[in-house]
C-alpha cells in the first residue's frame, strides 16, 4: 500500500522515530532497561502513550504517576547512552522512505522530532538519508514540545511553506494532535507500516 501526497501539500515533514526509522523497537528497550536499574517496569502502554515527547518530559508524568522521585536528565542521559548502544540496528520504514527519495528536490522537505538534534542526525547518517534533510527541527529547538504544534510550525517557517499547505508524516499520538494543532495536512503512516 502507497501513502499519497496531498494534491495541496507544497511542503512535507517527516517525524523521524517510528515514522522514517524503525527505531521505536530501540527505544522501547533502553525505556524498559532504564526503568529496570531505577526500580519500576515502564510498559509498552506508556511508552506509546507519550511517543513523540522528549525523555525529560515524560520523566515527570512517570514520577507523578508512579509516585517516583527520578532525575529527569539524568534518566535521559542513561536512556539515551542505552539507545545509542543499538542504533546500528536500525532501520528505514520503506513506504515513508520511498515518498523521500521520489519529492527530493521536487518539495521542500524537513525533519520534525521530539528527539536532540545529534540523535537524529546520527540516525539518518545510519540510514544513508542524511543528503536529503537540510532542515531538522529537535527538542531543542522549540519550548513546548509535541502534543504542542511548535515543532512543526518550526519546520514550516524554515521551510519557508505555509502551514496549511505542509504535508505531516506521523506515527505517534502527541504528533499527529500537534500537526492538527498546527493545521496542516495530517497523515497517520501507522496503517501503511
Amino acid at each position: 500500500m502507497k501513502i499519497n501526497i496531498n494534491k495541496n501539500a507544497k511542503g512535507l515533514i517527516f517525524d523521524m522515530d517510528g515514522t522514517l526509522a524503525d527505531s521505536m523497537p530501540i527505544h522501547f528497550k533502553a525505556w524498559k532497561l532504564t526503568a529496570a536499574e531505577n526500580g519500576f517496569e515502564y510498559t509498552e502502554k506508556q511508552f506509546l502513550e507519550t511517543a513523540g515527547m522528549p525523555t525529560h518530559k515524560i520523566v515527570p508524568v512517570i514520577n507523578k504517576k508512579l509516585g517516583l522521585n527520578l532525575d529527569p536528565e539524568k534518566f535521559s542521559r542513561r536512556k539515551e547512552q542505552l539507545f545509542l548502544e543499538n542504533i546500528k540496528d536500525v532501520k528505514l520504514i520503506q513506504p515513508v522512505a520511498d515518498i523521500v527519495k521520489k519529492y527530493y528536490n521536487r518539495l521542500p522537505m524537513s525533519i520534525g522530532t521530539g528527539g536532540k538534534k545529534e540523535i537524529a542526525k546520527l540516525t539518518l547518517k545510519i540510514l544513508g538519508f542524511d543528503k536529503y534533510f537540510d532542515i531538522i527541527v529537535s527538542a531543542e529547538d522549540v519550548v513546548n514540545h509535541k502534543p504542542d504544534p511548535d515543532t512543526f510550525l518550526k519546520c514550516a517557517e524554515l521551510m519557508k511553506i505555509r502551514p496549511e499547505f505542509c504535508q505531516v508524516f506521523e506515527d505517534g499520538e502527541m504528533g499527529l494532535i500537534a500537526a492538527e494543532k498546527a493545521g496542516m495536512i495530517v497523515t497517520d503512516v501507522r496503517p501503511y507500516l
